[in-house]
């Protein structure tokens, strides 16, 4: 038995050895793309009326958002010619390595990537405007494996040139999902091709589902009823794929102008809520049946029309960017709205929670620490953190990353809350 003990222990250490720690922020909207801390970090108490930067180093454009993992930081950005990968050192600031990824696109809204990178181990997953999907090796920046979604699905991207159409037209911003041995990808190809799925470490393509153009969402895995799915909200539909092998489980169409669906899906029990400029939020339940799963309607709520940002729960309420320049709460029970509060940036702004604590950054480069209370507003702080942005930010071991079309900083939060 011992050696058997001892094979096993090892395997155990290879396995922690290869995942990020509960402080790191590896991917789209954190640990579990949520939106919140990990529950290692502390609530933080009332922010001062200024901050100091501990940090902060001169970027290209681009909205996607940083992303870090063992001390070790991505960020995309343009260069005027291509859109670039970067690793810095998170303590330092100093810059690893960067790889052009792709060539620049940009249009009215403006330059460089906007999908977040993912950090998995010892790799890093990347995706340009047009396309261009890479694996590379986080020591060096190598190439590992890549795919393109023209050359390997047919899946053209148009730019300006299309007078209508989601990822094809404004870029590929939705970001894939590392799930196991696997990366899966929301490639957009109406052949079969909507979703893929990948090995990780090979590109070697494991299924394909659907036939949805990309929206502007991200993918998210869940269980229900005791089956794993990948959720996809898709620039046509809201859909459960088998995990494994990509069987379409359930799917409700959902219509948007422009089919902008650009927020991540929430999840929570058996609970799938999005939410739209269109139709506003609506959220199902996903029940198992003898006949197989489907997505009853549970509420939905056509007023709190949420464009671009993805809204955060933190206990029994959502808490978002309004539809009016607001910031709203929503009961996840019932839809209904349980307050409003005005003055928060023009377009978007992007909530992280932290404990009972959210921190909102607004497209105007405010942060507003919000308390993360159903029974009325109660506005903490607000710091001019940021110039105009549309990035979500990342938060880990207490310090919050920032960035906007000049410049990625880094703030202590946890050393200036008092």
């Amino acid at each position: 038995m011992k050696p058997f003990r001892a094979a096993l222990i090892g395997a155990i250490l290879t396995v922690a050895a290869q995942n990020v720690s509960a402080a790191d922020w590896p991917q789209w909207l954190g640990l579990a793309r949520d939106g919140q801390a990990a529950s290692t970090e502390k609530t933080l108490q009332k922010l001062p009326g200024e901050l100091k930067a501990v940090w902060r180093i001169n970027v290209g454009g681009g909205f996607s958002s940083p992303v870090l993992a063992g001390g070790k930081l991505i960020y995309t950005d343009e260069d005027g010619a291509n859109e670039v990968v970067h690793l810095i050192d998170a303590a330092t600031r100093n810059e690893i390595w960067k790889k052009p990824l792709a060539e620049k696109f940009q249009d009215e809204w403006g330059a460089g990537p906007r999908s977040t990178p993912m950090m998995d181990g010892e790799h890093v997953y990347v995706q340009s405007c047009n396309g261009e999907f890479r694996c590379l090796k986080l020591s060096s920046g190598e190439t590992v494996w890549s795919i393109n979604f023209e050359k390997d699905f047919g899946v053209r991207f148009l730019g300006s040139k299309a007078q209508e159409g989601t990822a094809s037209r404004r870029g590929n911003n939705g970001c894939g999902i590392v799930d196991g041995a696997h990366v899966i990808v929301p490639v957009g190809g109406t052949d079969g091709a909507s979703v893929v799925c990948f090995d990780k470490l090979t590109g070697k393509m494991v299924w394909k589902a659907m036939s949805d153009e990309a929206a502007y969402s991200s993918l998210k895995v869940a269980a229900f009823g005791g089956v794993r799915q990948v959720v996809a909200f898709t620039g046509d539909a809201l859909a459960g794929l088998e995990r494994n092998t990509g069987a379409v489980l359930w799917r409700v169409p959902l219509k948007t102008n422009a089919k902008r669906h650009a927020a991540t899906p929430m999840i929570w029990d058996n609970f799938v809520a999005v939410n739209s400029h269109t139709f506003g939020q609506i959220c199902f339940r996903i029940v198992q049946t003898e006949a197989g799963f489907k997505a009853e309607r549970a509420w939905a709520n056509s007023a709190t029309k949420i464009n671009l940002a993805t809204p955060v729960k933190v206990g029994g309420f959502i808490y978002s960017h309004g539809p009016a320049k607001n910031y709203v709460c929503v009961d996840a029970a019932t839809g209904e709205v349980k307050w409003t509060a005005p003055g928060f940036g023009k377009e978007v702004s992007s909530t992280l929670a932290v404990g009972s604590t959210l921190l909102v950054l607004t497209d105007d480069g405010e942060l507003v620490q919000v308390a993360a209370d159903s029974k009325g507003y109660q506005e903490l702080a607000r710091i001019q953190v940021a110039g105009k942005n549309w990035n979500y930010p990342a938060f880990s071991d207490g310090r919050l990353y920032v960035r906007d079309q000049r410049e990625l900083i880094c703030y202590d939060l946890a050393a200036a809350a008092k």
